[in-house]
């Protein structure tokens, strides 16, 4: 017979509950984030279908990126206050209702303000479920925090495809309403899975910190808003560069004459890299802290997007996509974990998704700019270009922050 969960004061950070929520939350990410997917692999399909320019078909991506993005901060402050099980339930219905009704769009206007809503519900299988999950984890919350941001990639490497089989024999438009369908009645009942509040934290230490994490995290180097404002610009600079190949790849294939399989394949590729950056980075995160993470998948990313200039041969941009992957993976999810260091804990849900919201700025920005980018030279060489100067900014930042010496302020729990 199955026994009740105990009650939060009887559980503890890294217990057996804690991963089993985490499992949960891998899951549900790798449904929701359907929705920043999907568009990418039907864009050149909704191009021709409304016969718009290639900007102009890149704006449902970024229109499904801003409803991300204000999803993760709105969605977070009410995960602050009452749970993350309902505000991710009526979420999932969001997600579902917005692909449902993106098969009767008659204009690409109104096919990205869908996508917006879209995006919208996506967001809460991202953002508020990482927030959430770091309060379950003290000892191993890198590896966790980590492995619940898996999931959208997770999502990039699964979707991708099933999407790809699915538009074969029906169309972009009766592809988005089965997975509109699917949505609603899979992340309903497995976000009410979600009700159990988390467990209590362990004892603060002299310096005001969990004895937990005493041993990777110092006192922070500026005060909790200037903080979050560099921490806001780092995020928009690194997925600005990021979403190049993130958004493009499957675009950028078909001009080269390989297809939309191939640049389906290359995009999973990328993706099933990135989960084992993101893993990788999270054990790593747990030693050496989130800034330093973030530093070390920054560069590594930059040297990868530079790869992709010199050689567009198929073979070729398999092996850097799967680069790319394994570069940039661990970058996002580490920010969560630079707030969780150094910010409070109360205020995890609302600060992460702000971080959260100016990583999918930059991926709503980059996407449409490579776009516009691509439409005045008639190449991608140039968008590369761009990324790797916006990617350059992100190093800047960061090591603006581990470079400054600790304020006076005392760190957070």
């Amino acid at each position: 017979m199955l026994q009740p969960l105990p009650a939060a004061e009887e559980r503890r950070p890294d217990d057996i509950h804690s991963w089993l929520r985490l499992t949960l939350c891998l899951l549900l990410g790798t449904i929701g984030s359907v929705g920043m997917w999907a568009v990418v692999v039907v864009l050149p399909g909704v191009q021709a279908d409304f016969a718009v320019e290639r900007a102009d078909a890149s704006l449902p991506y970024t229109a499904a990126m801003i409803g991300f993005a204000a999803g993760n901060v709105l969605i977070g402050r009410y995960v602050d206050r009452m749970g993350v099980a309902l505000p991710v339930a009526l979420a999932g219905v969001a997600l579902g209702s917005g692909f449902i009704l993106s098969c009767f769009a008659q204009s690409v206007w109104q096919f990205a303000l869908l996508q917006a809503l879209v995006g919208f519900g996506a967001s809460s299988t991202f953002g508020p479920l990482i927030a959430d999950i770091s309060h379950w984890f003290e000892r191993r919350r890198g590896i966790a925090v980590a492995a619940a941001a898996s999931g959208n990639y997770l999502a990039g490497v699964v979707w991708p495809t099933v999407i790809k089989l699915m538009l074969a024999g029906t169309g972009w438009r009766v592809t988005f309403l089965y997975i509109g369908i699917f949505c609603i009645v899979t992340i309903v009942p497995l976000a009410l899975l979600l009700r159990p509040r988390p467990p209590a934290a362990s004892p603060l230490g002299s310096d005001g910190m969990p004895t937990g994490l005493r041993r990777r995290a110092g006192p922070s180097p500026f005060s909790p808003p200037v903080l979050q404002g560099l921490l806001i610009v780092a995020g928009v600079a690194c997925c600005v560069a990021m979403s190049m190949p993130q958004v493009h790849i499957v675009a950028y294939c078909v001009d080269l004459g390989y297809g939309v399989a191939r640049g389906a394949e290359m995009l999973s590729l990328m993706l099933a890299g990135g989960i084992v950056s993101r893993l990788a980075s999270g054990f790593i995160a747990d030693y050496i802290g989130g800034a330093r993470t973030v530093l070390i998948g920054s560069v590594l990313q930059c040297l990868a997007l530079i790869l992709y200039i010199p050689w567009d041969g198929l073979a070729s941009l398999y092996i850097v996509s799967l680069v790319f992957g394994l570069s940039q993976g661990g970058i996002v999810p580490s920010y969560a974990i630079i707030v969780r260091e150094y910010l409070p804990a109360r205020e995890a849900g609302q600060r992460v998704g702000i971080v959260i919201m100016a990583t999918i700025a930059g991926m709503a920005l980059g996407g449409w700019m490579s776009g516009f980018i691509y439409d005045l030279t008639g190449s991608y060489q140039a968008a590369f270009l761009n990324g790797i100067a916006w990617n350059l900014l992100n190093i800047a930042v960061i090591l603006l922050i581990l470079l400054r010496r600790p304020s006076t302020a005392p760190a957070a729990a």
